[in-house]
């Protein structure tokens, strides 16, 4: 259903879905489902190692579910993003009802499936819905994986500074004079962009694909060096891998080689920034110039989480400077809204999704592994503690953004293996329970 929640929209959408089931137990085995985040399913398949390798050890099939308005799930075809009319079915809660009732289907569809235990399994974005599947749909499935899942990041629950702080953090523990080069390079970047001969310089020494030409421009720039160092806080893996871009390992630390003398003249400051950004986007070599509108890989829906961020999404973040290394900047909820309105013709509603999937009181639940990494920004979000014996809390703390999603590597930490190792341990358990209650 395009709207599972009223009765005048009766139509319905294709909504894409992957099944492996090599190592299925065709009698009633577990199925691990991947509630799938703002994005293109087939790549957050192919970045989410850890369900492939526990498939056989648990006999399960795995399930990954594309969300609404993402990828080829589109409910209107092209007209999907035109307008807020078209618009108005992207919310958690209709991807929620869509999971549920694809969870239905496979059970009733597929030989042997009847009373296969669930468990959802999603990261970020996708580890909030998985939570929230097992909340609202406790009967579809019998737990959750939820890794780097920000559900506190609402309201006020939590403060508005903690995800750049631990950002600035990252920099700060990679190399002396880093997060101090990062934070001095902005009024580097001012000064020099005042003038006609320095928005030039930037224009060259950035190599951006298209030249700045006045303050507005310096602006952008400023917006996509900082949305690059939140980037590279998220990915900050301790191998090689090209999860938002193609990166060494532990690219912080690679990074931070050239930005080890805070107290260097603008320009000087500045070509460094530009060798550290360069490693970001142009680690294979391949880039002929920067192209400011791109911080990420295209299989992101960024015009789907745009609006969804102007809807339910109101995550509040902002900057001090003094605690950060980022320019001072408030949260601005009003000016948020309006740049909402001007945009979709919606305003945002930040109370409701703490009337909806209950803030810090969730103690109600059960079967939730929430999992955060120490170095994702993300964490500031999370649940960090344990809420009770099944509302369980694993930290790990040289992990960035749901490291424990990825496939094992030689290089992971030890933290990152225990933590896979319990949460394998809390699958069983599941699993478990579930077929003794058949």
């Amino acid at each position: 259903q395009i709207d599972h929640f009223g009765f005048d929209e009766n139509l319905t959408f294709q909504q894409r879905y992957l099944v492996a089931d090599q190592h299925w137990k065709k009698n009633n085995g577990p199925i691990l489902f991947y509630t799938g985040n703002e994005g293109d399913i087939t790549w957050f398949c192919n970045n989410t190692g850890f369900m492939w390798d526990v498939a056989e050890e648990l006999n399960a099939m795995l399930v990954f579910a594309e969300h609404r308005y993402y990828g080829e799930s589109l409910p209107f075809g092209n007209e999907s993003f035109s307008d807020s009319k078209h618009l108005n079915y992207l919310t958690s809660e209709q991807a929620l009802a869509d999971f549920a009732v694809l969870i239905e289907y496979l059970r009733t569809t597929i030989a042997g499936a009847r009373y296969s235990p669930v468990i959802a399994v999603g990261g970020s974005y996708g580890g909030m819905l998985a939570a929230w599947l097992r909340m609202k749909y406790p009967h579809v499935v019998v737990g959750a994986l939820a890794a780097s899942a920000p559900i506190w990041y609402f309201g006020d629950l939590v403060p508005c500074g903690a995800y750049y702080s631990i950002v600035t953090n990252d920099f700060k523990m990679s190399g002396s004079g880093c997060s101090e080069s990062i934070r001095n390079s902005w009024n580097a970047i001012n000064r020099l962009s005042s003038t006609d001969a320095g928005l030039q310089w930037l224009s060259s020494t950035f190599r951006l694909c298209s030249p700045l030409q006045n303050l507005q421009d310096a602006a952008i720039l400023k917006n996509w060096l900082g949305e690059t160092w939140v980037n590279l806080a998220m990915v900050n893996y301790p191998y090689k891998a090209d999860f938002l871009q193609p990166l060494p390992a532990w690219p912080i630390q690679e990074v931070c080689k050239f930005l080890k003398d805070p107290s260097l003249s603008d320009k000087l400051l500045l070509q460094n920034v530009f060798q550290a950004v360069n490693l970001y986007y142009n680690y294979s070599g391949e880039a002929s110039c920067l192209d400011m509108s791109e911080t990420a890989t295209k299989n992101l829906g960024q015009l789907g989480w745009y609006y969804q961020a102007c809807t339910e999404m109101v995550m509040p973040t902002c900057t001090d400077g003094v605690n950060d290394m980022f320019e001072p900047q408030k949260w601005d909820f009003d000016a948020f809204s309006e740049e909402c309105y001007r945009l979709w013709g919606v305003r945002p509603r930040p109370s409701w999704i703490l009337s909806m999937y209950g803030g810090k009181n969730i103690s109600s639940h059960s079967n939730i592994v929430f999992s955060n990494g120490g170095l994702d920004p993300w964490s500031s979000g999370g649940v960090t503690q344990s809420i009770s014996d099944s509302l369980v809390a694993v930290v790990i703390p040289d992990g960035a953004h749901h490291l424990d999603l990825r496939s094992r590597n030689p290089l992971d930490p030890k933290s990152v293996q225990q933590a896979r190792a319990l949460e394998i341990c809390y699958m069983k358990q599941w699993i478990e329970k579930a077929r003794r209650s058949h």
